[in-house]
């Protein structure tokens, strides 16, 4: 009979790269459910649940979503097995999310146009004041 694996919040931490303050964290957004053991439950006792869910988390902060979006997300591998539904909803956050970065990327790319045409307004000024000084000089 294979028991199942258990992780203390310092495995978890070490495991992720990430504080014991972060994972508290994590717990107290409803991300995570560890068991409480010792005196007064003061020792946390994470499941294969738990550490799944926190990969889960922190696959879904790289892509950039919000804790919400991730709690909802992971909330519904927790419900029935139809998973049409879950993949629909994934599907709308993502193309949201996509969205969101395509815009940004859009305000960066016309941010940045803008800056070359400062910079190279900038560097035509100089070059004049530049000859200016010379010819003052000779």
């Amino acid at each position: 009979m294979a028991s199942n694996p258990t992780y203390t919040i310092s495995d978890l931490a070490r495991e992720f790269d990430l504080t014991t303050r972060a994972i508290r964290f994590y717990e107290d957004m409803g991300l995570l459910q560890p068991q409480r053991e010792g005196p007064g439950g003061r020792n946390r006792v994470y499941s294969a649940r738990d550490r799944t869910r926190l990969k889960l988390t922190l696959r879904a902060k790289r892509l950039g979503l919000s804790l919400t979006e991730a709690k909802d997300i992971i909330q519904m591998y927790d419900s029935p097995r139809d998973t049409g539904p879950q993949l629909r909803k994934f599907l709308d956050v993502l193309a949201e999310h996509k969205r969101q970065l395509e815009e940004q990327m859009a305000d960066l790319v016309a941010n940045l146009d803008e800056v070359k045409v400062h910079e190279k307004e900038a560097r035509a000024l100089l070059a004049k004041l530049d000859k200016t000084t010379k010819a003052d000089k000779v």
